[in-house]
């Protein structure tokens, strides 16, 4: 896969922050369930050994996973302020290396008036290099 070649549906990610600037670009894909965020790995993503940087994969999947809570949520007909990350576990699996596809797929969201529960999968060109879960405070 290569930059000119975007899986369907992907576009520049539309949430900007200061935080994910130099990770840039971020692409996005909002599904009626879910917002995955994908990129192609490079050198500023990557730890000294060429490995997608744990930190960079955690971040990630508090986004796409936060992000994910707030579609479920307003396709039920809810309208969160946001949302405040409580809780962020990753486990590590394999490793993403420059040039690969790395996206974060959510793939479970559970929302209660209060509290909203994720998981997702971390994938780079389809194989599964982590997964993460997240709870989330939803504010009044």
């Amino acid at each position: 896969m290569t930059a000119q070649s975007l899986p369907e549906g992907f576009a520049p990610h539309f949430r900007k922050s200061g935080f994910t600037d130099p990770w840039e670009p971020l692409y996005s894909r909002s599904l009626e369930d879910r917002v995955q965020i994908g990129l192609f790995l490079a050198e500023a993503h990557c730890n000294s050994r060429g490995f997608a940087h744990g930190g960079l994969i955690t971040a990630l999947a508090d986004n796409a996973m936060g992000l994910s809570c707030i579609q479920k949520m307003q396709s039920e007909g809810r309208e969160p302020k946001g949302l405040v990350t409580i809780s962020l576990s990753t486990d590590f699996l394999g490793t993403g290396r420059i040039g690969q596809w790395l996206v974060v797929d959510t793939d479970h969201v559970k929302s209660g008036k209060s509290i909203a529960f994720a998981r997702a999968m971390i994938l780079a060109d389809g194989a599964a290099i982590a997964q993460a879960s997240a709870t989330f405070k939803v504010p009044e």
